[in-house]
């Protein structure tokens, strides 16, 4: 699908799942999709799944905009009380549009909680309350972390299991109509993207590895400064206490307090990012662990200490954007019935010279050297290398057979994906411009937008016949003989991009008929 109609989608007001490969475009089609709604006076809710991404977005977790917080399941008593939050109630009820990035980091009982949430405040049994759901992201990412064995938390949805948001209930009651972006806008980087779309399809060969032995390098022959990505917390927690040993200056540590229950503790120890001794120096690289607004930080910014507070002594940082912050210590709590049952309270911040592959989801990196030689979790390898913009930015330790695997569940999925996105786009070409503007318009008017008679897009108009003056045979019913070309020429071993060239249709047509053809 082009962004052009996936933006289009966008605007009738439908639930929206938007994915595809690295390059292909869904940060784009998300802010046009966000800069129309505020020419038209509505203001979306812009999150994400991770701090490090909300910071790319220029927006908040989730779990804040919800107020969920660490909880992946909520008890009646936690949905009553973060209904009767007046801010969060307020700022729930005032949205029309959720945009959630990186939703493959959000597992499938946290989408139900929103959902809840959602339906609680604004007294609605639809799903997400009648709230447009727009989930952004590529499920070839890592999986989100979920605990099978967390015995201390009360739950209201015993049966719901689901790793994947896309298995969760919330998610097949929304219905969401699936986009996914066939096009590549970074040409210059052919190589590099066959090589990811090779471990998208568990197809990596002899030469995709030959790739990839072309930037091993060794850690000592980079700047010191590069980002560092490893696979294990070990890795991360070595390289920064090496390069923390080569500041000269004075160590100042921070201890973490607690109180409450000591399981629960355990629980948010294990959940906190900030360790249970701080040591920092000055110009030591960080990376804050929690999202305070009002002082204009998120897990995952990241900045430099410039100094330690002479009243306070705790750290100053100066953030990549250039806000300089002290860092005064917060607390992670566990609630019970609306008390604290335990709690830590520590300064919200890390060394950041390396981290983790997992951390570094959401991230868009010029460089880095990434060792992958530990990797032991699907889909570690593909998002790691595609953390970098461009090959040559690419400095690799290691790699084993496991970095180069993805989880069989998505890629079974991303078939249906695949081709459930097919047969919209099919849909959506037969639908009348004048019924899709009215439709367009209904959307606007029902959020309390602007006039519907504000031209609502400077965006191109679809119809089959202009995409057919680029792909000749474009939404042609597909014959028997036509089906067993295509096939044929995917035996032959071509590519998807020359095969659609020569059959006269979009990529994602045959992408979309070789999927029912079970041949993806």
């Amino acid at each position: 699908m082009t962004q052009e109609t996936a933006l289009s989608i966008l605007k009738t007001g439908a639930n929206v799942f938007l994915t595809g490969e690295p390059g292909s475009g869904k940060t784009h089609v998300v802010n046009c999709f966000i800069a129309h709604l505020r020419k038209h006076s509505i203001e979306p809710a812009i999150t994400a799944s991770t701090g490090i991404a909300a910071t790319h977005l220029g927006g908040m977790t989730v779990h804040s905009w919800s107020g969920i917080g660490i909880k992946k399941e909520l008890s009646p008593s936690d949905i009553k009380r973060i209904s009767s939050n007046k801010n969060i109630s307020a700022r729930i009820k005032k949205t029309h549009t959720l945009i959630i990035d990186e939703i493959s980091m959000l597992d499938g009982k946290t989408l139900i909680a929103i959902d809840r949430v959602c339906k609680e405040v604004r007294g609605s049994a639809v799903p997400f309350g009648g709230i447009q759901i727009v989930l952004v992201g590529d499920f070839f990412q890592l999986p989100p972390v979920v605990s099978r064995n967390d015995s201390t938390m009360t739950t209201l949805f015993e049966n719901e299991s689901a790793q994947f948001a896309f298995d969760s209930s919330a998610w097949t009651l929304a219905e969401f109509s699936v986009c996914y972006l066939s096009e590549q806008h970074r040409q210059s980087e052919k190589d590099f993207l066959e090589l990811l779309s090779a471990i998208r399809s568990d197809s990596v060969s002899k030469e995709h590895r030959e790739c990839l032995n072309q930037r091993l390098v060794t850690l000592s022959s980079r700047d010191a400064n590069i980002t560092k990505l490893f696979t294990h917390n070990e890795d991360v927690d070595r390289i920064n206490s090496i390069e923390l040993g080569k500041i000269d200056g004075e160590l100042k540590s921070f201890d973490m307090e607690e109180s409450g229950n000591d399981v629960l503790i355990k629980h948010l120890k294990r959940g906190c990012l900030s360790p249970e001794r701080l040591e920092l120096k000055l110009k030591s690289v960080v990376m804050f662990t929690k999202n305070n607004s009002k002082l204009g930080f998120v897990n995952g910014t990241l900045g430099t200490i410039t100094n330690f507070d002479k009243e306070s002594g705790f750290p100053v940082v100066r953030t990549r954007e250039g806000k300089v912050i002290v860092a005064g210590p917060m607390e992670w709590s566990i609630e019970e019935n609306g008390e604290a049952v335990a709690s830590i309270k520590q300064v919200p911040l890390r060394l950041a010279w390396a981290m983790t592959v997992h951390k570094s989801q959401g991230m868009s990196l010029d460089a880095a050297f990434v060792d992958l030689g530990g990797a032991f979790v699907e889909g570690q390898g593909y998002v790691a290398l595609s953390r970098v913009r461009k090959l040559d930015g690419l400095f690799l330790a290691s790699y084993n057979d496991k970095s180069l695997t993805v989880h069989p569940l998505v890629k079974a999925k991303d078939s249906d994906f695949q081709q459930a996105s097919g047969e919209l786009e099919i849909d959506f070409f037969k639908l009348p411009k004048e019924n899709l503007e009215k439709i367009q318009n209904d959307f606007i008017k029902s959020c309390g937008g602007k006039s519907a008679s504000t031209p609502a897009s400077t965006s191109k108009a679809y119809s089959v016949e202009t995409i057919r003056t680029k792909h000749s045979n474009a939404y042609s019913p597909w014959g028997k003989e036509e089906e067993q070309i295509l096939l044929r020429h995917y035996g032959d071993g071509k590519k998807i991009k020359e095969i659609a060239c020569l059959m006269g249709r979009q990529p994602g047509a045959i992408r979309s008929r070789l999927n029912k053809l079970g041949e993806l």
